[in-house]
This record gives structure tokens, C-alpha cells and sequence, in this order.
């Protein structure tokens, strides 16, 4: 028996040992395939820590979570739309949770990806995200989302704003329809920023183009006398 624990012990380091290599071997390929992606868009490509990602952004609640907070693997350029210009950052994000005490105390990291568009103007803040149960039983006790005339929309998506009319406005039955066929993640517009991360997983290096041509598709569906309104407030 007492040759047996040191087998026992020696196995399962070999086997941490080589869950963390396998782990390493992952995340270098991921780096590798979003520097390419990266390449592919004449953007620039950033895989160091940026630990001041959530004071840039406090604006968004998905970056104010837990602790140990910080932005990588980290994509900057430029998309066009409606023939502007429009900056764009997208990566990964990583943040701590720590609960219980004493010998209960864990922590568990969460790993997500975002991307946000810079606008040319301030909006009011407004939330996009699929429809949820605790929504519904909000919306029983009384505190309800803004509804819109399709009922489909507004049973599969929850949207705030302070603003009614500019809620109403931006999303019209054009921006309900590329909402529907996209089951995109949650759409944050708030601080002259829109950002969009569903905050639960990563996305895969291909889907990073996938979402980069939704949140275009997405601004560009603006209305223009939206737009028109809010580039008239801005040079005011």
C-alpha cells in the first residue's frame, strides 16, 4: 500500500501537468488564429494583458464584474458603414469570482468576448437581449420592458431605455427584422459606445466575423432621420 500513494500522487500531477500544457497548446492557437483574423483585416493585434479595459468602459456592466478584471488577445481597426468610417475593438475578456470563506472559499475565472463600435454621437443608454423568465415575471409584478407593436419581438427580446421615443425610434420594423433573423447577443448602447458580448462564453476565432458583420449590419440598420437627429444634437 504505501508504494501505491506516490504512484497515485505522481499520476495525478502528470495528469495536471498535462492538462495545463494542453490548455497552453489551445490558447496559443487561439492567439495565433485572431492575430490572422487580425491580418485578414489590416487591423492591429494585441495579445498582452490591458488591465485599465474596465475603467475605458465602466459604462457596461459585463466589465464591472468580479475581480482580477482584464482585456487580451485584443483586435483594434476600422469597419465602414453607410461610408464612414467606424472604430472597432473586439477580443477577450477575463474576470474572477471569489465566494465562501475559510476552507469554502473558491474562486472561478470567467472567460467572454465582446466587441464594440464607437459611435459618432451620444444616445441615450439602451438594452438589447433575448427575452428571459425572470423578464416575464417582472412583467407580471408590473415592471415591464418597453413592448413593441410585434408581439413575436417582444416576446423574444427584452429592450430598456430612459428614452421611449428613441427606443422607438431606433428599433422599427427594418432593425426588429435583422434582430430576429440574428439571434445576436446582448446589444449595450450607452456612452457613446455600442458593445456587444452575450457575457457568458468566448467566441470562437471564426465567429469573430460573424459578430463584426452583425454589429455593422446593425448600425447601418439606424434610421436615417435617427441618425440625422442625432448628428444634429452632436454639432449643436
Amino acid at each position: 500500500m504505501p508504494s501505491f500513494v506516490p504512484l497515485v500522487f505522481f499520476g495525478a500531477l502528470a495528469l495536471v501537468g498535462l492538462l495545463a500544457w494542453l490548455s497552453w497548446l489551445a490558447e496559443r492557437e487561439r492567439r495565433q488564429q485572431l492575430g490572422t483574423l487580425a491580418a485578414s483585416l489590416g487591423w492591429q493585434f494585441d495579445p498582452s494583458e490591458d488591465h485599465d479595459h474596465d475603467e475605458r468602459f465602466a459604462q457596461f456592466e459585463v466589465f464591472r464584474r468580479g475581480h482580477g478584471r482584464m482585456a487580451h488577445n485584443t483586435l483594434r481597426g476600422t469597419v465602414e458603414v453607410a461610408g464612414a468610417a467606424v472604430p472597432v475593438q473586439m477580443g477577450d475578456f477575463t474576470y474572477k469570482v471569489t465566494s465562501g470563506s475559510g476552507k469554502n472559499r473558491s474562486t472561478t475565472t470567467y472567460r467572454i468576448s465582446y466587441l464594440i463600435l464607437t459611435l459618432r454621437w451620444q444616445t441615450p443608454a439602451l438594452l438589447i437581449r433575448a427575452e428571459n423568465v425572470l423578464d416575464r415575471l417582472a412583467g407580471f409584478l408590473g415592471f415591464e420592458d418597453i413592448d413593441f407593436e410585434s408581439e413575436e419581438f417582444s416576446r423574444r427580446f427584452h429592450v430598456s431605455c430612459a428614452d421611449r421615443k428613441f427606443a422607438f425610434d431606433l428599433v422599427d420594423p427594418r432593425m426588429m427584422e435583422l434582430l430576429m433573423r440574428s439571434e445576436p447577443p446582448t446589444i449595450d448602447v450607452e456612452g457613446g459606445n455600442a458593445c456587444f458580448c452575450d457575457g457568458s462564453r468566448r467566441w470562437r476565432p471564426e465567429e469573430f466575423r460573424t459578430m463584426l458583420q452583425f454589429a455593422s449590419d446593425f448600425l447601418a440598420a439606424w434610421p436615417r432621420h435617427l441618425v440625422q437627429r442625432m448628428e444634429t444634437l452632436h454639432d449643436a
